[in-house]
């Protein structure tokens, strides 16, 4: 490959639907392809790129620092292409382009998203998963999820949920080790699930911290797994490889199929909350209310008491 080629454009869609998804199985669903036609080709674009974008574990993938700059610059082209063609074919359809963190849109969108489609036929949702704040004015977003303390939301913005922070485990995991979880010193039986935060922004998603709050900072558990982003640790919890420490809110439908216990009594509120927030200029678009109306009855729905 010359520096001044492009890469494949079936490869990069590929790469930006497992991106987004942080799955090879439902970005071929998005894609109508098979898995492995996915996973080859993210696998020819990391070897015509020769930089490795994904870390690939049991159930999981996570982006690579060069896939996160990949996928920022798919995320963009993808979008721009979408709106020139829409313009070109007479008119552009009514899109909510939305940021958001990935363990947002992992957990709690992508698995409501059906009604929304459902309700909304006509109007096409863009969504970029990433860690990174954007701005809204000067960028290509009508709106973005973002975690913030209360102090911190702007007058305008929308509060969704608080959130508390507990142990999850799968119940096959506690079937199959026959170790009890039923107080908090029982985790000294088990391997942790350690979301390391570099950035340090939620302490409160520490396993030293939570200890310390529940009384036994002292514990040693059977063993850990750590991991630089918390999605990936939460898909190694349903793998049945520990037990992690989960943002309530984002896992109650994980939680309410089964698929994830959350054993123990103790739960710690944490200082922040998750808010919409919408671009000035999306403010009066309809399909952009539209979005925010039904991610209100969502979160009403589920508990959150968010008034429209």
């Amino acid at each position: 490959m010359h520096k001044d080629d492009l890469p494949p454009l079936d490869a990069l869609r590929a790469f930006d639907a497992a991106a987004r998804h942080l799955s090879f199985t439902r970005a071929a669903e998005e894609l109508f392809v098979t898995q492995s036609a996915v996973s080859k080709q993210v696998i020819a674009l990391e070897s015509t790129l020769a930089v490795r974008l994904f870390e690939r574990k049991t159930r999981a993938l996570a982006l690579t620092a060069a896939g996160e700059r990949l996928q920022r610059a798919t995320g963009i082209a993808f979008a721009e292409l979408r709106r020139a063609g829409a313009e070109l074919r007479g008119g552009e359809e009514p899109t909510v382009t939305l940021a958001t963190t990935q363990a947002f849109a992992s957990f709690w969108l992508i698995p409501r998203l059906a009604d929304f489609r459902r309700r909304h036929p006509g109007i096409d949702i863009r969504i970029s998963a990433d860690t990174r704040l954007v701005d809204l004015e000067r960028g290509r977003f009508d709106a973005a999820v973002r975690y913030l303390q209360d102090r911190d939301a702007p007058a305008t913005a929308l509060r969704l949920f608080g959130d508390t922070v507990v142990p999850v485990v799968s119940p096959a995991l506690l079937k199959k080790s026959g170790k009890p979880l039923a107080k908090p010193a029982d985790l000294a039986h088990h391997v942790l699930l350690a979301y390391e935060d570099e950035d340090q922004r939620r302490p409160w998603l520490s396993w030293p911290v939570w200890l310390e709050m529940a009384g036994i900072p002292a514990l040693r558990p059977a063993g850990s797994i750590a991991f630089n982003q918390y999605e990936p640790t939460i898909r190694a919890a349903l793998d049945g490889q520990g037990v992690a420490l989960a943002m309530l809110a984002l896992v109650d439908g994980l939680l309410a199929q089964g698929k994830l216990v959350a054993p123990l009594p103790q739960r710690f509120s944490n200082p922040r909350s998750y808010y919409l927030l919408l671009a000035d200029r999306a403010a009066a678009n309809p399909a952009v209310d539209a979005f925010r109306r039904w991610l209100a009855e969502q979160v009403q729905s589920a508990g959150g008491g968010t008034k429209l």
